[in-house]
Order: structure tokens, then C-alpha cells, then sequence
């Protein structure tokens, strides 16, 4: 088996990691415990951290990391209320709980084509 070598900048470990990934991980991987996560970019200078079941919630001010733990767990409850897990639902599923809950789909940003000189 190949390995890839990994050094960190901030620690300056070096790390063997086998290359390709074993077929047990990417099985995990498939399998594995689905995680909401959410960043709050405003800052008081404070440090936040809040974790659950299912979400991990970091920065962001006071009023900020509380409208987002307030809607990360109406979510989940949602979520058991239909009887299903974060793993199962479908993405369109999560869509229709998470504008339930007031939050609002982002659009995605489309690249801008370069004007064609004809």
C-alpha cells in the first residue's frame, strides 16, 4: 500500500496516512453520524461553543449563537416528530424542516460566464 505524508504547519507532526483510504473507511463514511454545524461570523470578543445530539455550533455574539442553537434544536425536534434520524432524511426533507423553522435558502452563486467576443 502507498502512503501519503501529511505535516501540519501547526504542529509540525508528521502523519502517515494510507493511500487510497482502506475500504472500511469509506464504508464509514457512507454510514456514518450526519452533523449539523454552524459557524456564527459576528463577534463580542467571546468565545462560543455549543454541542448536541447531532449539531456542533461555534462563534458568533450572544444573540447570535442563541437564534442558532434555538433553531438547530427545533430542527431535531422536527426531525423526531417524523419519527427519523438526521442520517435518513433527504436533503429536500431537511430543506422543508429548516424553512419550518424560519431559515431561509441561501441561492447558490452561479459562475459568470466571460462575455463572448463574437
Amino acid at each position: 500500500m502507498d502512503t501519503c505524508l501529511v505535516t501540519s504547519p501547526c504542529d509540525q507532526l508528521d502523519r502517515r496516512v494510507p493511500w487510497p483510504y482502506p475500504e472500511s473507511m469509506s464504508k464509514a463514511n457512507k454510514k456514518g453520524k450526519a452533523i449539523m454545524f454552524g459557524v456564527g461570523l459576528d463577534s463580542d470578543g467571546h468565545k462560543r461553543i455549543t454541542t448536541g445530539e447531532n449539531f456542533a455550533l461555534v462563534g458568533g455574539t450572544a444573540e447570535t449563537h442563541d437564534v442558532m442553537t434555538e433553531k438547530v434544536i427545533k430542527i431535531n425536534e422536527k426531525i423526531k416528530s417524523r419519527g427519523k434520524q438526521l442520517e435518513t432524511i433527504t436533503g429536500k426533507e431537511l430543506d422543508d424542516i429548516a424553512e419550518e423553522v424560519g431559515l431561509k435558502k441561501v441561492p447558490s452563486r452561479k459562475s459568470k460566464q466571460p462575455n463572448s467576443l463574437e
